[in-house]
Parts: C-alpha cells; structure tokens; sequence
C-alpha cells in the first residue's frame, strides 16, 4: 500500500487556495486497509479510462462520465461485443442518474440483446442487467414490472454465487426499495434486514455499504411513522461515515440531510433546520454553487419554512432551487418538476390558488412529457391540483382531479397502498365540505381500513384520519362520538410526537369546539388555551394557525358573555388573516361571522350585519348554494333584522336558511336555532301560536341532540316562557323560566348577561301570578 492519509480540517485560504490538514496513517491500521481494498474493488475497470469513467459516474460527474464512455464505445471494435455490452450499460446507468428513464432503458436493452444472442454462457452479466432495467422500471413508478426484473436478478445470482455473496446483498436491496415505494413497508424491511445480514458478515464495520443499509432501513421505519427508531438508524448511519470516510463530507450531508427530515416530520422545525444548515454548510464548501444536491438542500429549507408559515423565506430557497435546476438540468427534467410542485405548494399555503395553479400546470406538463400516463407523480400531481380548486371551493372540480389521482393508484399501487388511503381522505374532505357528510365518513373508513391493515398503530396518519372522522361527527352534531375519535387521535399523537407538535395543538383545538358546541365552555377554554401555548412556541407570530386559535377563543368568549375578551382575541384573528392571507381566503368567513355574532351580542347591529355580509360574499363564492354554512349565514342576518324590527326581512333570511337545512344533512342544532330565530320573529310580532308552534320544534330537535344542562336548551325554555307570558298563561311561564334558571345556573357565571336576564324574567313572571 502507497503512503496513506487521513483527511482532517479544510479550509479555504483565498481565492481557489485551500489549507488541507493531512494525518499519516499506520500500515497496520486494518479496518483502514480493509476500507480501502473494498473501495479499490468498487471503482472497477479494466482500463484507467474504464476506472476514470466509473469513478465520474460515482462522483456525480454524469455528463464527463458519459463522454468518455462514449468515446470508448466509438473507439471499441464491433467485433467486442462483450466490451459493447459493457459501456451500453455503463451509458444507461449514466441516463438512469440523471433522470433520463427513457434512454437509459434503450441502452440497457441493447445490453441485454447483445447478451441474450452473444454471451448466453455468462449469467452474470444478465444478472446485472436484469437489475439494471428493474432500477429504471423503478423509477418510472412502474413497480411490479421492476419486481420482475429483479425477481429474475435473484434467480440467477441464487443459482450461481454462495448465499452470503455481496452481489446477493445489492439485489435483496433493491427489492426493498421497491416495496418501499408501494407502501409495503414491513416486506422492505425484511429485504433490508437480509442486506444488512450479508453486510456484516462480509464488510468491515463500518463500510460505507453498512451505513446505506442502516440509511434504508431507517427511510422504512421513517415512512411507517417510527421517527425515533428512524432516528436511531440514521444516527448508525452518520457514525461509520463519521469514522470511515472523513475525507468525503458529502456522504455525510446526506445523512444530516435524513437526520433533518426526521425532526421535520416530528414537528421539531428549529432542529431540522440545523441539521438542514450543517447539509448546507458541507456542500457549500466541497460542491460548486450549481451542484444538483445543493439544490436539495434550498427545497428542504424551504419545506420546513413554508411549514412554519413563514412563506416568503420558502419562496426564496424554492427560488435558489430553481436556479440551479434551470442552470444544470433540462427544462422537462423531473426535479424542475418537482420545484414547480413545491412554490406551487406556498402559494397553495397563501391562498394565492391561482397563481399554486399555474406551477402545478408547470408540473403537470413536464411529467405528460416525460413520464408514462400512470406515473405515481402525476397522481400526486391531480392531487395536489385537486387540492388548490378544493381551497377555492370549487368542490365538484377538486373531486374530479382526485378522481383522476385515484384511477392512477388503482392501476399502479397495491390495494393496500398508503398512498391510496390519502385520496381516499381527499375525496372525503370535498364531500365533507360540501356538506355530504354520510358520504365523507365512508370515504375516511376506507382510509381507516388501509391505514390500519398497513400502518403502526401509532401512526400520525392514522391520527389525522380519526380526527377527520371526528370533525365529519361534529358537523353532524354527533358530539359524543366526535369527542371519541378526537381522543383516539390525541393518543396517537402524544405518543409519537414531542410535545410541541403543531398538529397538537390542531387536535386540542378540535376537542375545544366540541365542548363548545356541549355548551362546557371552561373546558372549551382549557383546550384552546393548551393549543395557544404550542402555536406560540412552535409557529411564528402571524402564522394563520394562531388566528385560528384566536378564533376559537373569541367563540367561548362570546358564548361566557365576555365580550369585550371575545373581540379582542377575534381582531388578532383578523389581524394575522389580514398580514397573512388574501382578501378572499375562506379562513375570514369563519372569522367575520364570529365577529358579527360578538357585535350582535353588543347590540351593534351596523358592525354585526356588515360582518354577515361578508361572511356571506365569501361563503358564495366557494360553497354550493345549499351548502349548511350559508344556511347558518342567513339564519345569523335574519335575527339581526330582528333585532333591528325589521320582520320581514328577517323571516325571509330564516326562510332560506330553513329551507335548506330542511333538505341537507348537518348539524341540527343548527336547524334548531333557525326554528328558535323564526319563533322568536312571530313572538315580536305577538302572533304567540305561531312562536310556540316553532319553539316547540326547538325544544324536541334540541331534546334530542343537547346534554340536559345545554345553555341552548335554557335559550329554548326561556322563550317559552315569554310566549306563554304573552298568552297570559303565567304558570307555565313560570315553569319554562325555572328551567332556564336552573339549567344557567350550573352552566355560567352568576354575571352573565343570560343569567342575568332569565333571573328578571323569573322575577316577574312570580310577580303576575
């Protein structure tokens, strides 16, 4: 062996003049020789150009590489057909790199025809083919045909090579990797773990080989939701390149990289960021400003940003990603693609959905281009195009791209595939929001089905589908069975996700709105306060997350009679809206019908219509006419009509709202308020046998739905009340105003504005008896 190094610190001194700090190294060192006899074996050759080539092609220099085996396959004679054979293969590895599928599948069928009909005796040569055309047929999403390929891979490598050949170890990985990509993660495991078997028993410890197999095995266990354990792979996979090859920082960026992406997905934004800066900061300094992974590097600095709400620093490291693809890359390549998909993606966050359409229609057109039809990437395409008219809306239009994503996966994916679970979400939520609640549930228990046949049973995805069940229970008004699904996801997500995890704080919020709806306001607030504290910490200041904490709060606020607290948390809402959102985003409809009902509240009856106005402009734009929101948008219009005196006005806004909960599925103490508001109109009017006759359908809707002590239900017996003081009959007025009494009594504080009056109601109808 020549004089040996171990490469220490580099720095740069100026200009192109680096200072290298060089250790010697023993002869007697083995793992080192050991090391370094494997690594000699992998850069193969059978001349320096041979050696040159493959060594290019390891280093990522794909157009030098491709060349100079060009000019080697100029130069070799016809009659060579085995050395043809060779630098074909060696060219479509090349193409298959760089992300030319098409033309690395070319030339690796030449391969195979010059070995099939010249070198029938040389299985191993159609082994590595084999593999070779597996690999591409991998990465055209083409899965079972990849199978195949390498299934013939196997077969010829078990028949011709000892059980623990490190051939052997390369071909159960890549079978992995494919079941890996359809979803089937514990059969990519069990492929890993017989890679890893023969590894250690043939390599050196710390191999660089033994660290990609520790790096795959933790991409399962990543992909399966088991973020510790994945951490823990990861964490094997840093220590040998820490030890094994200190002269080759960019294999460590990589495992940063990984690192980074696990503390992403658990919601630890600020840790994946430092793993994503020391990526960064390696390739900074050994890869030139162009280099494909640097591009990397910006799109996944750029994710956790746009996670974090801070949409503008993801829009500039999209950017940076752009440049270098449009510098390095041709214009229909793949990864351009995906940049398109990702700034498509922040606008899609901003609501800038027109602008998300365009760049998923960039996306769109380069993989029509250069993928075949049923290309699992331009499923996730159509999804995500469907995602944006779905933000807009336009419900019946998002579903037909999910549609289309669909009929992709069921002629692609196995029937069990996660993938296939998400679009079975996504279908769900249009019809969830298009007020199609009976249908949105079976659509989420397909997802549960798959989710729970292929997933852990602490997944987060299957966290996210309970909570979809629970709020399509909740729009329904089934708050029991809400509240169930809410603590199923709530258990999943404390035990996989550190404690400050944003979508925490989405589920505490979600069991609020129950307790709200329940009328248990204290409880309400306990929540909303506990996903206050995690958005403060973990999201920036005008993230719309926190607006719609801010929201929640204002809502109990208003319902404990604490106005002026309820308008307060509902201008930060607005506040943050306003900074971080457009004009026309479907978050204000929520937000502005809140703040009407707290001015209605306050008896300003201006400020509460012109805020149900635009409540209603915003909903119309985005909701089918007979949508259960608008419904409850007119029912809000019409009792401020009469409270203003205006009854016929506010009869015909009650009209439409009825008029459509009537025919829909939703929640029905919703109908019950449009009842109460239309009883309470003919009350005004003093035409009592009429307000009973509406009150009454109050009190059984409301019966039925609510928890005996429901504030509502102490609304409903008190309106009785004064339509029986109305018809003189003042014993039963009594009676209904106990009830109200009793029931405010438990529920609210002794100085709310309701308690209050039910109690001056009491009063005096004991007076007239």
């Amino acid at each position: 062996m020549n004089t040996v190094f171990q490469i220490g610190d580099i720095q740069l001194i100026e200009g192109r003049l680096w200072q290298v700090d060089l250790t010697v190294t023993s002869d007697n060192d083995e793992a080192l020789t050991a090391l370094t006899e494997n690594l000699r074996q992998a850069i193969r050759g059978s001349t320096e150009r041979h050696r040159l080539g493959h060594l290019l092609r390891e280093i990522a220099q794909f157009d030098t590489a491709e060349k100079e085996y060009t000019l080697l396959l100029k130069s070799t004679s016809e009659n060579n057909v085995a050395e043809i054979a060779h630098l074909n293969n060696e060219l479509g590895c090349i193409k298959n790199q760089k992300g030319d599928h098409t033309a690395a599948l070319e030339f690796y069928e030449k391969t195979l025809d010059i070995q099939q009909k010249a070198l029938p005796s040389n299985p191993p040569s159609l082994a590595t083919t084999y593999n070779n055309i597996g690999s591409v047929h991998d990465n055209m999403g083409e899965y079972s045909t990849a199978l195949e390929f390498y299934q013939k891979t196997l077969e010829i490598k078990q028949k011709a090579l000892p059980p623990n050949h490190p051939s052997l170890d390369t071909t159960y990985n890549n079978i992995g990797l494919t079941h890996d990509h359809m979803g089937e993660y514990s059969t990519a495991r069990e492929f890993y773990q017989r890679t890893l078997e023969i590894r250690q028993k043939t390599l050196p410890p710390n191999h660089p080989d033994l660290a990609t197999t520790y790096n795959n095995i933790g991409l399962v266990h990543d992909h399966m939701g088991e973020y510790s354990t994945a951490r823990e792979f990861y964490r094997k996979t840093l220590e040998i390149k820490q030890k094994a090859l200190p002269s080759n920082p960019p294999s460590l960026a990589t495992t940063y990289n990984n690192i980074g992406s696990v503390h992403d997905k658990m919601g630890e934004y600020s840790a994946a960021l430092e793993f994503y800066q020391k990526t960064l900061e390696i390739q900074q300094e050994t890869l030139p400003p162009n280099h494909p992974s640097r591009a990397t590097t910006y799109n996944n600095i750029g994710s956790v940003h746009d996670k974090m709400g801070e949409y503008s620093a993801a829009l500039e490291f999209y950017q940076k990603t752009l440049e270098i693809q449009q510098e390095t890359l041709p214009p229909n390549h793949p990864s351009r693609a995906a940049t398109y998909n990702n700034i498509g993606l922040v606008h899609n966050h901003m609501g800038e959905y027109s602008t998300a359409r365009e760049f998923y229609q960039k996306t769109l057109e380069i993989q029509q281009e250069t993928l075949p039809p049923n290309h699992p990437s331009l499923a996730t395409t159509y999804n995500n195009i469907g995602s944006v008219h779905h933000m807009m809306g336009e419900y019946s239009t998002a579903r037909e791209f999910y549609q289309k994503t669909l009929e992709i996966q069921q002629k692609t994916l196995p029937p069990n595939h996660p993938d296939l679970a998400t679009t079975y979400n996504n279908i769900g939520l249009t019809h969830d929001h298009m007020g199609e609640y009976s249908t949105a549930r079976e659509f989420y228990q397909k997802t549960l089905e798959i989710q729970q046949e292929t997933l852990p049973p602490n997944h987060p995805s299957l966290a996210t589908t309970y909570n979809n069940i629970g709020l399509v229970h909740g729009h329904m008004g089934e708050y029991s069975t809400a509240l169930e699904f809410y603590q199923k996801t709530l258990e999943i997500e404390q035990k996989a996700l550190p404690p400050n995890h944003p979508s925490l704080a989405t589920t505490y919020n979600n069991i609020g709105l129950v307790h709200d709806s329940l009328g248990e306001y204290s409880r309400a607030l306990e929540f909303f306060q506990k996903s206050l504290a995690i958005r403060e910490k973990s999201l920036p200041s005008n993230h719309p997350d926190l607006a719609t904490t801010y929201s929640s709060i204002g809502l109990v606020h208003n319902n404990t009679g604490k106005y002026l607290c309820a308008l307060s948390a509902l201008t930060k809402c607005l506040k943050i809206q306003q900074t971080a959102l457009p004009n026309d985003h479907r978050n204000f409809a929520s937000t502005y019908s809140r703040l009407g009902r707290v001015h209605r509240s306050m008896k300003d009856f201006r400020a509460a219509l012109s805020c149900f106005q635009k409540t209603l402009e915003n909903d119309s734009k985005r909701l089918p006419r007979k949508h259960p929101y608008v419904a409850i948008t007119y029912s809000d219009i019409g009792d401020v009509h009469r409270l203003t005196g205006d009854y016929s006005t506010a009869l015909s806004f009650h009209q439409k709202a009825i008029d459509i909960q009537e025919q829909v599925v939703c929640d029905q103490s919703h109908l019950a308020t449009s009842y109460s508001n239309i009883g309470e109109v003919y009350r005004e009017k003093k035409d009592y046998s009429t307000s009973l006759s509406f009150h009454k359908k109050t009190l059984e809707v409301r019966e039925k739905t609510l928890a005996p002590n429901h504030p509502d239900l102490a609304h409903t017996y008190h309106n009785m009340a004064r339509v029986f003081e109305g018809l003189n009959e003042h014993d039963k007025a009594a009676e209904q105003a106990e009830r109200a009494v009793e029931i405010v009594r438990e529920t609210l504080q002794s100085n709310h504005p309701d308690v209050v009056m039910f109690r001056q109601t009491l009063d005096r109808l004991r007076r007239k008896k």
